[in-house]
């Protein structure tokens, strides 16, 4: 879909300085919607952190002063709203239910996409600590399906900026290249393809067809697909949106 044919939205994205929210930030101004990031602090002391707030405002991004642990301010933020994207870190999953609980206040909210962007955590089979991860993620799903809450959970599986540091070896994501030996998943020889996880939140955040459900980036072509599901609340559609 070209931006200039995109509906416009209102969009709210909590935890946009981290790791994924920065690039969702940047995707969500690059294709023409009113873009907000929640913070604690506009100028905070992280010099790192401080510049890539002031590129925000620099893009057109309104900074909205709240926390994720502050009721108030964050109903007061997502009142403002009708997307809410959540890119919070793995120690705040578990807090999400007070996103969702803001939201249920609000009662405004259009779409809401919860931090997923990994596996879809009902369709694989791990063990901890990840599946602890992954329970909490399931959890948090029912309480969005039984707010009744419109949503999309947008499941891109790994990063290849997060494994290719470490050559593809899970034991050792965050240390660096091995020097010394690799442990080497399968044959070795399984082939993958790249794709921006950024363009298909945005994608997600106006597609109609992937409101309640499941959305996964597959091949073949990049296509998105949000995959049914056992709850009723989610069902089958799919995007044909290579631009970016």
């Amino acid at each position: 879909m070209e931006p200039d044919k995109e509906e416009r939205s209102r969009v709210l994205v909590i935890g946009g300085t981290g790791h994924i929210g920065k690039h969702i930030v940047a995707a969500s101004v690059r294709h023409g919607h009113s873009t907000s990031v929640l913070v604690r602090d506009a100028a905070p002391p992280d010099p790192a952190k401080a510049q890539l707030l002031t590129s925000f405002v620099d893009s057109g991004v309104a900074l909205i002063k709240g926390d994720l642990f502050n009721h108030e301010s964050l109903v007061k933020a997502i009142k403002s709203t009708d997307i809410v994207i959540s890119a919070v870190g793995p120690r705040q999953l578990a807090e999400q239910t007070r996103i969702v609980t803001a939201i249920k206040e609000a009662g405004n909210v259009k779409r809401f996409l919860p931090s997923e962007f990994g596996s879809d955590v009902e369709r694989v089979h791990t063990v901890d600590p990840v599946a602890s991860l992954y329970a909490g993620k399931v959890n948090l799903r029912r309480l969005i399906e039984a707010e009744g809450i419109p949503h999309t959970y947008v499941c891109c599986n790994g990063f290849a900026e997060t494994y290719l540091p470490s050559i593809g070896d899970v034991t050792a994501v965050g240390s660096g290249p091995p020097s010394d030996k690799i442990i080497v998943l399968g044959d070795g020889d399984t082939k993958g393809k790249l794709a921006s996880f950024s363009l298909y939140s945005k994608s997600a955040l106006s597609s109609m067809s992937a409101c309640m459900s499941v959305t996964c980036c597959i091949d073949p072509g990049l296509i998105l697909d949000a995959c049914s599901g056992i709850c009723g609340g989610r069902g089958h559609s799919s995007l044909h949106d290579t631009s970016d």
